[in-house]
């Protein structure tokens, strides 16, 4: 009798496991619904596309997508790691990568990029790279940002001034913004505006041969006179030449939204803004891009975005499905004819023709000069540090030489402790 009990349960447990397997292999191909979570609404038109052109191949894995603003979407997405619940699917950036794989919250995809025998030479080592940790990869890349000098054509015709170009300096771009400074129709030659550090002032620091964090993440670059100078150029513009909105008016009005209604003259901005800029009639009409002017180098930020799957997603089979598509270059290339520089190579041309009335080369030149985006594994935590410092410097509460002082010491006690 016990051998009878014994091969019944046997068998119990044989048809138990074959249903798992089953219903995990149906993830793919049967009834499914995943999440997809991101936070810039300029590519939402874009993204219901890809999902669209994703259900021709795999019709019966159904796509909510859920946008969140990105100030709020760290905060939400921690919060529902830590109840368990997070998207199936969602982007993810540099500076949030390590806290989110250290604390195994993605899942591996190695065994599926092995299993589907996944061609990866298509995308940037430095990308891949950055969604790395421990040797593993998390995140298949979406795409990469790097920074212009965005410029008002009509503005600068006005004055009388050249564009920018390749022969630019830093000491050009103060004369041009001087020139185009009328403090009578209150517009200003150019933005000196920090709240989006990958797009502002860590570009004035690497191109003045300054760095945010050591190459080993163990040490703040803002003991350094290269980053501080670099800081000080920057800061100049608002206090010293007097050619860019102040702090507290830029905190009031986004400088994008100044330069969107033609009051600023010139931006440094990222690729990452073209939607934007293409979408409103004025900028699409009458702006351009152009380098970087260089300081002792030319030099920018690059950043890119990856695709990562939750952890304790329940549908990750179909969870991978959509990760592969949305690196691949189908989707890739959509992406380009939407404006964002997809990291798949060889579909960069599709989207230099997407707005040709743009200098989209520039972003791809800056490309050849750019520097990875400054992370570590508590990112977040410095990051504020510099925020909320260099906001006292650039409102006239402290001087760059007293805010890079406090922002080295409370940085290295951070990094001390990672």
């Amino acid at each position: 009798m016990r051998r009878v009990w014994g091969i019944i349960i046997l068998l119990g447990f044989l048809i138990a496991v074959s249903a798992c397997s089953q219903e995990e292999d149906a993830t793919a191909d049967g009834e499914s619904t995943i999440t997809y979570a991101y936070w810039d609404k300029n590519q939402e038109d874009m993204l219901k596309g890809i999902v669209q052109e994703f259900n021709q191949e795999y019709p019966n894995i159904h796509v909510k997508l859920e946008l969140t603003p990105y100030d709020q979407y760290f905060t939400k997405l921690d919060a529902a790691a830590t109840g368990g619940g997070l998207p199936d699917v969602f982007w993810m950036n540099g500076p949030n990568f390590v806290k989110y794989a250290s604390n195994d919250m993605l899942e591996p995809i190695n065994e599926y990029i092995e299993e589907d025998n996944l061609d990866l030479s298509p995308y940037p080592e430095g990308l891949l790279g950055l969604y790395q940790y421990e040797k593993t990869t998390y995140a298949l890349p979406k795409d990469y940002d790097t920074v212009g000098l965005w410029y008002n054509k009509e503005l600068f015709d006005k004055a009388g001034v050249s564009y920018p170009d390749e022969t630019w300096k830093w000491e050009d771009l103060v004369d041009a913004s001087q020139k185009l400074t009328n403090p009578d129709k209150d517009i200003y030659g150019v933005a000196a505006y920090i709240q989006d550090a990958q797009a502002s002032y860590f570009n004035t620091i690497l191109a003045n041969n300054g760095y945010v964090i050591s190459e080993d993440k163990k040490e703040s670059g803002f003991d350094d006179p290269n980053t501080i100078e670099g800081l000080q150029k920057y800061h100049d513009l608002i206090h010293k030449h007097e050619v860019s909105p102040t702090h507290a008016q830029m905190e009031t009005t986004e400088a994008a939204s100044m330069f969107e209604s033609g009051k600023v003259a010139m931006l440094f901005q990222a690729s990452y803004m073209i939607p934007q800029f293409k979408a409103n009639e004025y900028t699409n009409e009458n702006v351009d891009v152009a380098l970087l002017p260089e300081m002792k180098k030319r030099a920018n930020v690059i950043h890119g975005l990856g695709n990562v799957i939750a952890k304790n997603s329940a549908n990750k089979a179909a969870a991978w499905e959509f990760v592969k598509f949305l690196s691949s270059e189908k989707a890739a290339t959509m992406q380009a004819e939407s404006g964002i520089i997809p990291a798949y190579e060889g579909t960069q041309d599709a989207w230099l023709k997407s707005t040709p009335n743009f200098n989209l080369q520039a972003f791809l030149d800056m490309a050849e000069v750019a520097e990875p985006y400054p992370v570590s594994k508590d990112t977040d935590k410095w990051s504020s540090i510099i925020q909320d410092n260099l906001a006292k410097a650039w409102s006239g509460q402290m001087t760059v030489e007293e805010a890079s002082e406090v922002i080295d010491k409370e940085m290295e006690k951070v990094l001390e402790e990672e």
